[in-house]
């Protein structure tokens, strides 16, 4: 058995997040998925997406591409996220690594394998799929209402959810829906396409519902990012993001609830294990 590490807190007493080994903790077999975790900012964290991870047994393993981190072979999982970071999904020319993790993404999703996108992460699912990548007019930022379609409230992941809920966005690019894509979730702005699925279980979600008043505090101090704040602030004349703290624990839950619910449904496509 092969002592593959993955970060696992608040497991077997952990009272911090640690590189561990399967061999030292707990038989590979406890754990019902493996999942990988596509990071594109540092710093950056799964938020409250780490908690239902942790509920569901998952192990999962984070890949920076964007710091040099060698992408592994998508097979050896049976899920992958991908989550936000400050640059676009059709940077190919400047970004060297990006042109094969959307490759990655795209023979991944084609064969069925869960994807979960959240912000840049859904904008590289929608360029995986062929789908046309574009800056907005102007950046949206700080918390707004994003509104779940008919479509959505029959959703197996977003069914069920109010109307009407509260998220966090933090991006100016936006993308066309892929051909066959399902949108679940829009606004009332300039960015309709807010959350989509593409086949059985490939999300894109371009809010944030995980995200801890730290990390976006964190992230003031990325260029990228930074940039994009002040913007919205001279277009506003106040800074966004100041009611996080309020607002945080409402949005956390949701997240919590929405990935345990892609998960129950990533758990039902896997291939079931061949008995002896």
């Amino acid at each position: 058995m092969s002592n593959e590490g993955v970060r696992i807190s608040a497991i077997c007493g952990l009272t911090t997040t640690q590189t561990v080994s399967f061999g030292s903790i707990v038989d590979r077999d406890a754990f019902r998925l493996r999942v990988l975790v596509l990071d594109h900012a540092s710093p950056g964290e799964l938020g409250a997406y780490e908690r239902a991870l942790l509920a569901a047994r998952a192990s999962w393993r984070v890949v920076r591409a964007h710091a040099g981190d060698p992408l592994p072979d998508w097979r050896a999982y049976d899920a992958i996220i991908g989550l936000g970071g400050p640059m676009g999904a059709d940077e190919d020319d400047a970004l060297s690594w990006l042109g094969a993790e959307k490759r990655l993404i795209s023979d991944a999703v084609g064969s069925g394998t869960p994807f979960w996108g959240v912000c840049l992460g859904a904008q590289l699912l929608a360029a995986s799929l062929g789908a046309r990548i574009y800056r907005g007019r102007l950046p949206e930022v700080g918390v707004r209402p994003v509104l779940i379609t008919p479509a959505g409230a029959r959703d197996p992941v977003f069914g069920g959810l109010p109307h009407s809920i509260e998220a966090i966005e933090w991006h100016r690019d936006t993308f066309e829906l892929p051909s066959g894509a399902v949108l679940l979730a829009t606004s009332a702005g300039r960015y309709p396409n807010q959350a989509f699925r593409w086949g059985a279980a490939a999300y894109g979600v371009q809010f944030h519902l995980e995200m801890s008043p730290a990390t976006a505090r964190d992230w003031t101090r990325v260029p990228g990012y930074r940039a994009t704040l002040r913007r919205v602030k001279e277009i506003k004349g106040r800074m966004p993001l100041t009611e996080l703290d309020r607002r945080t624990p409402q949005m956390h839950l949701l997240a919590e609830k929405l990935l345990a619910r892609w998960l129950r449904l990533t758990s039902g496509l896997r291939p079931r294990p061949r008995t002896a």
